[in-house]
């Protein structure tokens, strides 16, 4: 099955859900034909999306980027921090994409440079991140769960820089793989390190540049996660990362497609919202799975020996 028909069958579920959800409950169905809705899909597809462009990058680079998790609660953390201490959100965007970029400069020194299980240490930054964030959560604020309030971005969407910059880098970051050198050397070390060799180029060069380049996008969807709603909350990326990276998967390892993808996610979990407020007859606990389950049923019924992924991925050079 190719990328597009694997996208396809993300939506193809959703429409089947959402039919027989409305056959259920007509009032479920006026609420989802409403602008209210699409622009709760597009606030809350912004941090996927940012991750899964970010993982494709990385991987495509021959990386495992199992860190993804990792990069939004530090890239959360960091931009209520410091927008908090600067009154500002544009600061606070740009301490969430540090902050991203800090992780994967981790992530890369460890797994290349050290030559670490990429696996493992993409594990162990997101356990890191889980506690790490708490104790400076409590380091800095005294506090074990929340920081304080920070400025926020709100429920605007055509206001809001993060939504923007998702969809321009939606178009720009698949352009940028194919029609640029930078994306040719980044290709090229995750499927022919040796060709690179042979030219005198070390595989570590365009890697690295393409963990801090998929890092800061990741950190920007973190920055999503906290401004949106003005502040920081323990564990708020809610396995957001893991779930990018199964649609970078079943994307054929293409971001344009995994973005795709990933608003197909944000429509499940926009419908899951819409199904406790509508006070529809589905247990919430069953309800609040539904972005979860959608993953795990479109991952089992796509075929995954029709997805190849790049030819070094997880390989050290």
């Amino acid at each position: 099955m190719s990328p597009l028909r694997a996208v396809a069958a993300v939506f193809a579920f959703l429409i089947l859900i959402v039919v027989a959800l409305a056959m259920w409950n007509s009032d479920l169905l006026s609420a989802l034909l409403t602008l209210g809705f699409g622009a709760q899909v597009i606030r809350i597809s912004v941090p996927y999306v940012f991750a899964a462009l970010g993982g494709s990058i990385t991987e495509r680079a021959g990386m495992v980027d199992l860190a993804l998790e990792a990069k939004l609660l530090f890239g959360a953390f960091t931009a209520a921090a410091v927008a908090h201490a600067t009154n500002s959100l544009a600061c606070g965007i740009a301490g969430g994409m540090a902050a991203g970029m800090a992780v994967a400069a981790v992530q890369t020194g460890l797994a290349l440079g050290m030559g670490g299980e990429q696996v493992i240490v993409g594990i162990g930054l997101n356990i890191l991140a889980l506690g790490g964030t708490r104790f400076l959560l409590q380091i800095i604020f005294h506090e074990g769960a929340n920081s304080p309030p920070c400025p926020a971005l709100g429920g605007a969407v055509l206001a809001n820089p993060l939504v923007w910059g998702a969809m321009i880098a939606a178009v720009i970051v698949p352009i940028a793989l194919h029609r640029t050198r930078w994306g040719l050397r980044l290709r090229a070390a995750g499927d022919r390190p040796e060709a690179l060799l042979s030219v005198g180029i070390d595989p570590l060069r365009p890697r690295l540049g393409a963990a801090l380049v998929g890092g800061a996008l990741t950190g920007a969807g973190g920055a999503q996660l906290s401004l949106a709603v003005g502040g920081f909350s323990a564990d708020m990326s809610s396995g957001r990362g893991y779930i990018a990276l199964a649609m970078v998967i079943l994307a054929g390892w293409r971001p344009g497609y995994a973005a795709l993808a990933c608003v197909g996610v944000a429509i499940g979990e926009a419908l899951n919202i819409q199904l406790q407020v509508t006070g529809t007859a589905v247990p919430r606990e069953l309800a609040s799975l539904l972005p979860y389950i959608l993953t795990l049923l479109v991952l089992v019924v796509v075929n995954a020996k029709l997805r190849k992924p790049p030819a070094a991925l997880g390989k050290q050079t």
